[in-house]
């Protein structure tokens, strides 16, 4: 009698094969169908992605995002749903709120590259209501495979300067990271058509805009240079487990679900507490939010 209860023969607890004479015969760990069928969904859900047209506005990934989006779709882990590399917009609508609707205003000026004040200037004379100049930072969201993936990925973000980054579980099980930064900037300039501020101070607006952007294209490169880092890093883990569990069947995923376990068929799982599935023990404080898909 165990711990917990009868313990099951050794056989059947670790995929073991009863010999003639009451010795053991290694076999194959058996295979997890649950994540199996995870996973398949998965790479169907990547495909159909994939495959669809980019309805942006611009209508393809912007330069500056190009390198971390090939990157993270090579990877059978990953694959991006939308992304934006960093822009400044002139906005001209009604505010209704505190915050401007895009999709209720007309877009004056939209640049993915440092802007200067006779563009802005000459796009004022469009706006007939209320004016907005807007910096919006790298922004990129990504779907991943398990937790433990999304888990990864959110330590690069945060380590890269990204640190309103998180993770959203919808009900039907997708896993969703939102790489996102606080650095952004929001400013009326016109009020019914009308200027309500001078032109040094629309120039100083986009001096600060212009910094930002700078600052925002070094995040990105960070979080390319920690994404292959991980990734890297992911791939020789990866690698040795493989080589560690054909080396020893009886080391099944199992009993490797807390970090540092030692792979031990006579050891039984402690009331220690639950963990989440796929958790890594990075030590990682991402925060999940539960969405719909």
């Amino acid at each position: 009698m165990g711990k917990f209860g009868p313990l099951r023969p050794p056989w059947r607890q670790y995929g073991c094969a009863h010999g003639e004479k009451g010795e053991f015969q290694s076999r194959e760990p058996i295979p997890d169908r649950s994540l199996m069928d995870r996973s398949a969904e998965f790479g169907r859900w990547k495909a159909q992605s994939l495959s669809k047209a980019d309805l942006s506005r611009k209508g393809s990934v912007d330069e500056d995002a190009v390198e971390v989006v090939e990157l993270l779709n090579s990877r059978e882990e990953f694959f991006t749903t939308s992304s934006c590399a960093g822009r400044i917009l002139l906005l001209d609508g009604s505010t209704n709120g505190p915050r401007v609707q895009k999709q209720h205003c007309c877009w004056l000026l939209v640049t993915h590259k440092p802007c200067v004040k006779d563009d802005v200037m000459a796009a004022l004379k469009g706006a007939t209501s209320d004016a907005v100049l807007k910096f919006e930072p790298f922004i990129l969201h990504v779907q991943c495979r398990t937790l433990q993936d999304a888990q990864t990925l959110h330590s690069v973000a945060i380590d890269s300067g990204f640190r309103n980054s998180g993770i959203t579980v919808g009900k039907r099980g997708k896993i969703m990271l939102a790489v996102r930064s606080t650095h952004g900037l929001e400013v009326p300039l016109t009020h019914k058509g009308k200027l309500l501020v001078t032109e040094e101070y629309i120039e100083f607006l986009l001096t600060t805009a212009n910094q930002k952007m700078e600052e925002n294209k070094r995040r990105i490169g960070r979080f390319y240079n920690c994404l292959q880092h991980a990734v890297k890093r992911e791939t020789i883990s990866n690698s040795r487990s493989e080589i560690k569990e054909k080396n020893n069947p009886l080391c099944t995923p199992k009993n490797q679900r807390k970090q540092g376990k030692a792979c031990d068929p006579s050891t039984t799982e402690d009331d220690g507490g639950e963990q989440l599935e796929g958790s890594d023990g990075w030590g990682i404080g991402a925060v999940l939010f539960l969405g719909d898909d």
